[in-house]
């Protein structure tokens, strides 16, 4: 999976990227450039199977991140979209904070105005695509109209009134035939959607405990924070400007969960693990992710609530108190579960 980092200049994304990442950004790119790291998604319950188990290594959740070209609103070509549509969720970052030092390409800092043109730009992008596919269709109409042209085409319409109406194609229901119809063509606001504002040290509390609206971080924060080598130390200053968590470890868990993804864990004195699967997958599925072995010859799995793992102190005493659940292949395996997969190929 997928997370397009897309911005204007200087709104914070690069600093973002390595923060999440590690990676560090050239300061010359190629025209048109992307550049995609890996981060892992900081998790207590991985920590805390971790201090129980003691095992030789533990395993966080990890999300993909593109770092996008710089967006150029108002411009004739969007090749900076590009990288974009092979993206599963794309994440708008806006900055929201002043600085005579930080030139900003409106001249102003306004977030609001900033991300309405870059939602615009989405909308544009799809709507020269949908346009330039029906016009193509209609020329290829003259040799005959089969059932799947005539199922694009009308997808394609509707696509066009929500787009021309300022709707993204995430407010419409498709069917999965008119779905699939149009999936080649990468349309950027047929991708889930979150937007992170960059706000300043003054800003960052309120911001970051409003429950609703853009997600708010402060990249000069977050720098901060990771440049403290002491546990103690970040947990003093992360208090005194009034945040409870890492802004870091927020965007990570936002992104996650955006994607409709969700963990499950696996626990033992080798390793403690979260395993990434989509929200509903049955246990098969599941067990597929540690190897295809499991899910080919999947018996059955067993499964104990992480609450009632960490009430318990251990798998010992978890069976005892019969917090150990027996399931079988139509099992949906829920967020949280610690599993141990029967199977036999």
């Amino acid at each position: 999976m997928k997370i397009a980092l897309i911005g204007l200049p200087q709104a914070g994304r690069k600093t973002l990227f390595t923060l999440l990442t590690g990676r560090t950004v050239p300061e010359v790119r190629k025209p048109g450039e992307s550049i995609e790291g890996i981060a892992a998604i900081r998790d207590e319950r991985v920590d805390r199977l971790a201090d129980l188990f003691k095992p030789k290594r533990k395993v966080y959740a990890e999300n993909h991140f593109v770092l996008c070209p710089d967006a150029v609103t108002g411009a004739d070509s969007r090749g900076w979209l590009d990288a974009a549509r092979r993206c599963d969720l794309l994440c708008l970052v806006v900055r929201a904070f002043e600085s005579d030092q930080v030139y900003h390409p409106a001249g102003s800092v306004d977030a609001a105005r900033d991300e309405e043109n870059l939602r615009t730009e989405l909308l544009f992008a799809d709507m020269e695509l949908v346009e330039k596919r029906l016009a193509r269709m209609a020329k290829e109409a003259r040799a005959g109209v089969g059932a799947d042209q005539k199922t694009e085409q009308a997808t394609l319409q509707a696509c066009m009134a929500a787009l021309e109406a300022g709707q993204p194609l995430t407010s419409l229901t498709f069917d999965p035939p008119a779905l699939a119809s149009i999936r080649s063509l990468g349309l950027l606001t047929l991708i889930p959607l979150m937007v992170l504002h960059n706000v300043s040290e003054a800003d960052l509390e309120g911001a970051a405990a409003a429950s609703d609206g853009p997600l708010a971080l402060s990249c000069q924060i977050e720098q901060e924070i990771a440049g403290m080598a002491d546990e103690a130390e970040r947990l003093e200053y992360m208090e005194a400007i009034g945040i409870r968590q890492p802004g870091l470890d927020r965007v990570n868990a936002a992104a996650y969960d955006a994607l409709g993804l969700m963990s499950f864990y696996t626990a033992g004195k080798d390793e403690c693990r979260a395993w990434t699967i989509r929200k509903g997958s049955p246990a098969p599925v599941a067990g597929g992710k540690i190897h295809s072995d499991i899910e080919r010859g999947f018996i059955r799995v067993e499964v104990i609530k992480y609450t009632d793992f960490i009430e318990a102190g251990s798998e010992q005493v978890a069976k005892e108190r019969g917090k150990m659940l027996t399931k079988g292949k139509d099992y949906i395996i829920e967020d949280g579960d610690i599993c141990h997969f029967l199977f036999n190929v």
